[in-house]
């Protein structure tokens, strides 16, 4: 491809040269002859000080967001208006459109965007198509898991995907979209055709601010990101973002399905919550479907209802839909249980902010109640390092008003003192009324929290969840609360591999 073909679309203000081109690349450490170097601000660095290293590397061409920079003997040269904009043009003419071949399904809100996301590809794969899905756990390319490193990747990366799934056959993409990719336009010239709105809770205030900032990036993906807006909206009116986003919808979407608990286009009836899993039947504006699900809780009802109208407005048949929703057993690091046949529950999941906080507990209280004997929720929880420091004593006293017992620990503290934030949640610990104890070593809080248990008690590890590395001032170390948690059980006596046999034969019999 040569490089005026690349800079089609883009907001180009000048422009000289036009080499072939054999690559596109914003790191310049990633740079090999013959690539086209898409030097950009960042958040926290300017790709722009790293031009003359992309050259030595073999840059055949500069594409420019800043005014300062003057072009560079013999290389093409191209100034733009909006460096990651140009990224996402130039990525997209350089795989050849992929987006615009595939049926987008865009997921944002602060909870339950991961669990939807894999609800909506299991009820394509069982309508019998091939997906790609991008999110916070993994990215899935037509069945093949990579590792995800954002949750929405930059633009580059993530029309390398949609190219290779094209190639694999697939015809569907599901993402995660998040605030951040929304407010950086990493999915710019991304054509959704349905946008899925699930709640707005307080997070990610380090990054934008305010609630009002927050919403108005979510707004991005029913507006259009470059692109048409999204010709279907699904959105959850009992939030009362939601109900914002409604209201934007209606004027710009062809089709807006309302879904809530007890309200909307679809909503439920009949539920019933065990510790096995969720029956229940979806009214749908079509007919009612009787749902039976793997996945425990009002909160994987919220997520259920939100899958099945992206699935609907998608055309997948109710046969489908409920074959999808039935066959998702679980969700990495979301209500993941750890079972080496001790006697009470022992469940690792990602909520990391109040509300999430305050919905777990929830779930595990009506778990523990369907018991039909006073067990106790105990939770083990911290708060993240270089980010929203309001949100912790409100993460403090959410663990607290629920919980029987609450210990402390570290969650990524980043560059920041573990005991200093350890200070900030503990506000609202106190306040709750709950009985805690404050270890910072997250390792051995997981053991104290364990032998707290008693049988019949469920013991909610929060915050991490499919997570594998504790990012501390001292470093990146590996971490897993799955595996933590399997050694300190195995240290209590009990035995992991024993269970998970007891498990495999439970399931081929």
């Amino acid at each position: 491809m040569k490089f005026q073909q690349l800079l089609d679309g883009a907001e180009v203000l000048a422009r000289s040269g036009n080499p072939a081109v054999t690559g596109v690349e914003y790191d310049s450490r990633r740079v090999r002859p013959g690539s086209v170097f898409v030097a950009m601000k960042g958040e926290t660095s300017d790709g722009n000080r790293y031009i003359d290293q992309a050259i030595a590397a073999g840059a055949v061409a500069i594409v420019t967001d800043s005014t300062a920079e003057v072009p560079r003997p013999a290389v093409a040269w191209g100034q733009v208006a909006h460096g990651r904009r140009a990224l996402a043009r130039l990525s997209a003419n350089f795989y050849k459109r992929p987006a615009e071949r595939i049926a987008n399904t865009g997921i944002t809100g602060t909870n339950g965007k991961s669990t939807t996301a894999f609800l909506v590809e299991s009820i394509l794969h069982a309508t019998g198509r091939k997906t790609v899905l991008v999110g916070t756990i993994e990215y899935h390319v037509s069945g093949k898991i990579v590792p995800a490193p954002h949750t929405t990747p930059e633009a580059l990366e993530l029309n390398r995907l949609l190219s290779e799934g094209l190639g694999l056959g697939v015809t569907e993409a599901v993402m995660e979209v998040s605030s951040h990719a929304l407010e950086q336009q990493r999915v710019f010239g991304i054509p959704f055709d349905v946008a899925v709105f699930t709640n707005l809770t307080r997070d990610h205030l380090d990054y934008h601010g305010t609630m009002e900032e927050y919403f108005r990036a979510k707004q991005v993906l029913f507006e259009g990101c470059g692109t048409e807006p999204p010709r279907a909206a699904i959105v959850n009116i009992e939030d009362e973002y939601g109900r914002q986003i409604v209201q934007l919808a209606d004027k710009r979407s062809e089709l807006v399905l309302a879904y809530g608990l007890a309200a909307g286009d679809f909503h439920a009836e009949l539920v019933e919550i065990t510790p096995r899993g969720t029956r229940f039947q979806m009214v749908t504006p079509a007919d009612k479907i009787d749902v039976l699900s793997p996945l425990i809780g009002n909160v994987n009802v919220y997520n259920v209802l939100a899958a099945s109208a992206a699935a609907y407005a998608r055309n997948c048949p109710a046969e489908a839909i409920a074959k999808g929703i039935f066959d998702l057993v679980s969700v990495p690091g979301r209500f993941e249980r750890v079972d080496c046949g001790q006697p009470f529950t022992v469940v690792v999941d990602y909520a990391h902010t109040d509300d999430a906080l305050r919905n777990l507990i929830a779930q595990a209280r009506d778990f523990v109640a369907r018991a039909g004997l006073k067990r106790k929720v105990i939770t083990l929880f911290g708060c993240g390092g270089d980010r929203d420091r309001s949100k912790r004593p409100l993460m403090g006293e959410a663990a607290g008003k629920g919980s029987d017992f609450v210990v402390l620990t570290s969650d990524n503290p980043r560059s920041e003192d573990p005991l200093a934030i350890m200070n900030d949640a503990v506000i609202g610990l106190q306040k709750s009324g709950a009985k805690y104890s404050m270890e910072p070593d997250r390792r051995k809080a997981i053991a104290v929290v364990l032998k707290q248990a008693a049988p019949g008690d469920i013991v909610l590890l929060a915050g991490k969840g499919h997570e594998k590395v504790q990012i501390t001032p001292e470093g990146t170390i590996p971490f897993d609360d799955v595996q933590v948690a399997r050694e300190s059980l195995q240290a209590l006596g009990y035995d992991c591999k024993k269970a998970a046999r007891a498990g495999s034969a439970g399931k081929t019999a």
